[in-house]
């Protein structure tokens, strides 16, 4: 055992300086594809917003649903697609510039831990691997559960079928779309990746009825609205072999959509209105712009609105400065103890004690070979482009 943090300690660790997220700025993204072997498209493409124009009778959740898509179709390095689709779209990317890189999901652990009202259903166990290459800490959380499936009699609402019916894929066989974001937050620069649930068209009026503006498509007719929007359709999609021993395939493929455009989907029954203050941290985290809260009555849904989402993120950042404070301190304190152990750790939430353990753990390998490699000759002053082009 390596340190204890528990809440209180939190109020020592504070921050004196702001807590804001800063200079965001999209660098990647990728689709997982099913494919027999591990498959990504890059850029890819999030689905298009594309409701129907009237309310729809949706049919409740059933079948294989993905929790953490990474980890199940990539167990041996969760965190490898984000790299790949990283410097295949930026080959001189500077990894030093970084001091954390992370999934959305960490965060967001972290952030519950100093304010469990934020975790809908309470504050559960959870386990974040951390290793330090060079300057930057890497998080990876441990997965116990990545896949769940739905049995027909089974009743888990309807979120799932009602993006499939709502929204659009633009690349053949997605099954999810994973974005990569730099920001500044407090004085650590952070590279985070998310998954994205869709996008809107720029410039184009999302809450108006289909059929009321041409010439946008129906998505009632879904064959010939598909072909009209694939993105993937305008050449054929080239196959790239990752250098080294991966296992994971890479195809370029997609059209990569701004920032600004993207939307996060939930969905409720109507009688139980979803609680903003446990929706705006995730928006926040990922800096997702824009939001679609969807109520339904027995599987019917009324048409929901896009709302922008920009403001209310601005104002709950500004009102939790206080907590904001605390998880720059706490990322801060678990950077330097791992730092100060070898550069190998875990992260546990213990329930029982209602803290944090920071344990330090055996060498894993979090990252392909190639990639640390380049990781220390760039540092040496050397071109990083013959081991990240591939």
């Amino acid at each position: 055992m390596l340190a204890e943090i528990s809440r209180l300690d939190l109020q020592e660790l504070s921050t004196s300086s702001g807590a804001s997220i800063t200079d965001v700025k999209h660098l990647s993204s990728y689709n997982w594809l099913e494919a027999p072997t591990p498959t990504i498209a890059v850029p890819g493409s999030p689905p298009l917003w594309a409701p129907p124009r009237v309310p729809r009778q949706l049919k409740k959740d059933s079948g294989l649903f993905y929790i953490a898509q990474n980890s199940a179709r990539h167990p041996d390095s969760p965190l490898e697609p984000l790299f790949r689709a990283l410097y295949l779209t930026n080959p001189s990317f500077d990894i030093h510039s970084i001091h954390v890189v992370t999934d959305r999901n960490n965060i967001r652990k972290l952030l519950s831990f100093i304010d469990p009202r934020s975790a809908r259903g309470g504050l559960e166990a959870f386990t974040i691997n951390i290793e330090v290459v060079k300057n930057t800490v890497i998080f990876c959380l441990s997965d116990t559960v990545t896949h769940e499936y739905i049995e027909p009699r089974e009743f888990r609402g309807f979120g799932h079928e009602f993006e499939k019916v709502y929204t659009a894929n633009q690349i053949s066989l997605s099954t999810g779309h994973h974005r990569i974001i730099s920001y500044r937050f407090s004085d650590l620069t952070f590279l985070v990746r998310h998954e994205t649930d869709g996008y809107v068209h720029a410039g184009i009026d999302t809450n108006k009825p289909r059929g009321s503006e041409e010439p946008e498509p129906e998505n009632d007719n879904l064959p010939s609205f598909l072909e009209s929007l694939s993105l993937s359709s305008t050449k054929a999609p080239s196959k790239i072999t990752p250098a080294g021993k991966s296992k994971l395939t890479v195809i370029e493929q997609g059209k990569a959509v701004p920032l600004e455009s993207t939307i996060e989907i939930k969905t409720r029954v109507s009688h139980r209105l979803l609680v903003m203050d446990e929706i705006v941290p995730q928006l926040w985290v990922s800096q997702t712009p824009k939001l679609v809260r969807a109520y339904h009555t027995k599987g019917t849904f009324q048409r929901p609105e896009v709302e922008d989402m920009a403001g209310e993120i601005r104002i709950w950042e500004a009102g939790n400065q206080s907590n904001l404070k605390k998880l720059a301190a706490l990322i801060h304190t678990i950077i330097d103890v791992v730092k100060g152990c070898g550069g190998h750790a875990v992260v546990n939430y213990d329930i029982k004690g209602d803290k944090l353990v920071v344990l330090q753990v055996e060498g894993r390998r979090m990252l392909p070979e190639d990639f640390k490699v380049a990781w220390r000759d760039t540092l040496c002053g050397k071109t990083n482009e013959g081991y990240f082009n591939f």
